[in-house]
């Protein structure tokens, strides 16, 4: 491993996990909510976009799934999802809105990932595909789930920018950075 795992560290991935959680599960409600679908289908897709990418990479590394281990992580998810789901309600929103908290959700959950693959020492390139993983998962869900083309499938450039932030985020780590 490549840095030391401290209590600051944990803290800093937990507010981390719950923003990225949040936006990931407001993208998800915004995806959903302009094909029309009922409260109760914008709220399963906003849960499984939130936490979709994290459980994945959970069960690949073997470590208990983070919304188990916490159900914070669940709740703000929930909470995310009824809110968007309640401001959409009221406002006009653009149908390429969930692109902005989307695109935030990718870069918070690829560090996240990639940070969760080195904590299990998982050699660089693992732990930099699991940084991918992590950060585009919850959408390919979202998108199949609303029956679009995932959007990682079709503009690579989102999973093109998650792997070199990824491998960018090790070479910080190898030089030196605290994480």
């Amino acid at each position: 491993m490549i840095f030391e795992i401290t209590s600051d560290l944990l803290s800093s991935l937990y507010w981390l996990t719950i923003t990225a959680v949040a936006v990931s599960s407001a993208s998800g409600v915004l995806r959903a909510g302009c094909r029309k679908f009922d409260l109760f289908g914008v709220l399963i897709i906003g849960i499984t976009t939130g936490l979709g990418g994290g459980t994945i990479r959970d069960l690949v590394i073997d470590q208990e799934v983070f919304w188990f281990a916490n159900q914070w992580f669940f709740i703000i998810s929930s909470l995310s999802s009824i809110l968007v789901f309640v401001i959409a309600r009221y406002f006009r929103i653009s149908s390429q809105s969930f692109l902005i908290p989307d695109a935030m959700g990718l870069a918070i959950f690829s560090v996240i990932g990639t940070i969760s693959g080195l904590m299990v020492e998982a050699p660089w390139l693992i732990a930099s595909f699991m940084g991918v993983v992590t950060g585009v998962m919850g959408g390919v869900i979202r998108d199949m789930m609303c029956d679009v083309t995932p959007i990682a499938f079709k503009n690579q450039l989102n999973a093109v920018l998650a792997c070199v932030g990824s491998f960018i985020l090790i070479l910080l780590l190898d030089a030196g950075m605290d994480p």
